[in-house]
């Protein structure tokens, strides 16, 4: 973080009548304060931070923002409704003190890896700053904006929400030039209810994009599209099964641990294209990460190239081989669109032998929990799925709807050894095995299992 004076920081944030000095370090821990700091008190789910104000103080923070008055602190507390808010106002006038573009990104699906492809992209043209992991909520992303310095050239946010509101106040503190929507889906339907508010929410997005901006949005959506005219700035959609958007991929070949592909792309023209994972949802973010390139002036030809450089994330779709079996380790999260994808992607595998999906319930789906499982269920029976090993309470819906749709084999467990050990009896050499399910499932644990024997 560069020295940046507080009374500017706190423009708009807070009332504070103490002198100006510049500040160099914002933090939402009160561990990890150190001489100069400026505390931020977030109260959480499992603890308050407006209890550890007077650590933070004896550790050297020299002022404190709270949500009530801190009796016996020694240092200004200055009291505001939200610190969140206050958070994410802070990280945006600081933002106001560098002139680099950023790009924003978010969806129901594919956000973070789109954003992983898209700092593969800006990195090839400068030095990119981008939010690590997911770390794209009202405190992972104003925390990654407060590790801009003057070496940054370009950015890349990734956001995230909980409900209507999250997401415009975290595109009106990056204030993107380029603006990303990959999909409207159906995850955090418990929290918004349907999937019109969820589109609602992924639209605040376009309020923080600066004048001549673009938002590039997936042409493949057709309920995104359908709201493409109510969008106040130019739109640029790419797709892979809508071959009238501005971007399409042709061509398109899958290898083991890859794929390889055209862009068409109607300003530029065609590139051919290798990115180190396959699926064609990847393809699709591939696509949404060089068209935010291209339309932000980049070199066309460099964007394309720039793809190879992409890393899968840990657990994010992840394809290794395991004593001759192809694993794809995808056990991050899950939800209706990514479980339709990885699956997608298992069936597209090059092998000889069988496919196994190893998969655990989707969560936050509220009253659509049911339905969505047994679709599950259809859907793997219809993807060239050979074996379906199921855990948790939701999924038994996904094992009786696919034995409907006569899977040749769907099972269900209630304990991750036994599934782990009666994978380990089904799998040879020449097979491939799916690992996915919804965080909280704890799916890793029975792909440990598996690895490792116990």
């Amino acid at each position: 973080m560069k020295k940046t004076g507080i009374k500017g920081m706190l423009n708009g944030v807070a009332k504070y009548d103490g002198p100006d000095f510049e500040v160099d370090n914002i933090l939402t821990d009160s561990r990890k304060a150190v001489k100069g700091s400026v505390y931020v008190a977030i109260k959480g789910d499992r603890f308050d931070g407006n209890d550890f104000v007077i650590d933070a103080a004896e550790k050297g923070a020299v002022l404190a923002v709270a949500e009530r008055e801190i009796e016996g602190a020694k240092i200004p507390v200055l009291v505001v409704p939200d610190t969140k808010d206050a958070l994410i106002q802070m990280a945006g006038n600081y933002r106001k003190k560098f002139d680099i573009p950023a790009v924003a990104v978010t969806g129901s699906v594919g956000k973070t890896t789109t954003k992983e492809m898209v700092a593969a992209i800006l990195s090839r043209f400068g030095k990119t700053l981008k939010n690590e992991g997911n770390l794209n909520n009202e405190i992972g992303l104003p925390t990654t904006i407060f590790k801009l310095d003057d070496s940054y050239e370009l950015a890349v946010f990734e956001m995230g929400m909980n409900g209507l509101g999250d997401i415009r106040k975290l595109t009106m503190a990056v204030k993107p030039k380029i603006a990303i929507i990959t999909g409207i889906g159906v995850s955090h339907i418990e929290l918004l209810g349907s999937r019109e508010n969820i589109l609602k929410a992924k639209l605040e997005i376009t309020e923080g994009v600066l004048p001549g901006g673009i938002v590039v949005l997936n042409g493949d959506d057709d309920f995104l599209m359908s709201a493409a005219d109510d969008i106040s700035f130019m739109t640029s959609a790419y797709g892979i099964r809508n071959t009238e958007c501005n971007v399409v991929a042709k061509r398109i070949m899958t290898r083991s641990n890859c794929c390889e592909f055209t862009i068409h792309d109607r300003i530029n023209g065609e590139f051919e294209v290798m990115i180190p994972t396959v699926g064609r949802h990847n393809i699709s973010n591939a696509l949404a990460a060089y068209t935010a390139g291209t339309r932000m002036g980049l070199s066309a030809e460099i964007c394309a190239e720039a793809l190879a450089d992409f890393v899968p994330a840990e657990m994010r779709q992840n394809i290794v081989e395991f004593k001759g079996i192809k694993v794809i380790e995808d056990c991050y999260n899950a939800n209706p669109d990514s479980m339709k994808a990885a699956l997608s992607t298992l069936d597209e595998l090059p092998i000889k032998g069988i496919r196994v999906a190893v998969l655990g319930d989707m969560l936050e789906l509220g009253e659509y929990a049911v339905k969505e499982h047994s679709n599950l269920g259809l859907i793997a029976a219809k993807s060239g799925i050979d074996v379906l090993l199921c855990i948790g309470e939701f999924t038994k819906n996904t094992v009786k709807s696919a034995k409907a749709a006569r899977i040749a084999e769907a099972v269900h467990f209630d304990d991750r050894k036994e599934l782990a050990e009666y994978l380990k009896k089904t799998l040879r050499p020449g097979d491939a095995v799916l690992f996915k399910g919804s965080r909280g499932m704890k799916i890793e644990e029975i792909m440990d299992m598996f690895y490792n024997g116990d």
